[in-house]
């Protein structure tokens, strides 16, 4: 590991100057120059000062773990089309299952249809993009147009259904996940 650059990278990420991370860990710029510019080597007392100094523990300090992907693009999407049921279902955060609730983009074509979805524990949100789709939830059928959303709870069996002449296009999300 570059102590050196990490250094410096969370003293940036902090909006710190040389200057004020050296008052603060009592050292002098220079010193700290020398440190990030991996001239000087820092006793373990002095490293772990400037650690505490940056707000950071030496756990945090030594982790080289890549941050968490927050972004989504079209190349990440996961797409699984169903010729029978007349759909396509796009998973837009890969391995969603993992989390607490699960997105995905629904495409139902003329007359197609999302799967018959058992009653489960969960809730699930829905809001069309595009068409109108009709949910068929406990016994009950409504439809919902562009622009409109949908939430229940998925304790009863439910699914949807395009009964328009063209594509409508759904963002939905359930949790826990279930598609």
């Amino acid at each position: 590991m570059d102590i050196g650059h990490r250094m410096k990278e969370l003293r940036i990420q902090y909006g710190l100057t040389q200057q004020e991370l050296a008052d603060r860990a009592e050292l002098t710029k220079g010193f700290i120059s020398q440190l990030e510019r991996n001239q000087n080597s820092p006793s373990i007392g002095t490293l772990l000062d400037i650690i505490q100094c940056l707000g950071t523990t030496p756990a945090e300090f030594f982790t080289d773990e890549e941050p968490e992907q927050i972004v989504f693009k079209q190349e990440d999407y996961f797409e699984k089309t169903d010729e029978e049921k007349h759909c396509c279902i796009e998973w837009v955060v890969p391995n969603a299952q993992k989390n607490q609730m699960e997105p995905v983009r629904l495409t139902l074509h003329a007359g197609g249809r999302s799967e018959v979805y058992q009653p489960h524990e969960g809730e699930d949100f829905g809001y069309v993009i595009k068409g109108n789709v009709r949910i068929h939830y406990a016994g009950q059928n409504q439809t919902v147009h562009a622009g409109e959303s949908f939430y229940f709870k998925a304790g009863k069996k439910h699914y949807l259904e395009n009964t328009g002449a063209r594509d409508a296009v759904i963002i939905w999300v359930t949790t826990p996940p279930n598609f």
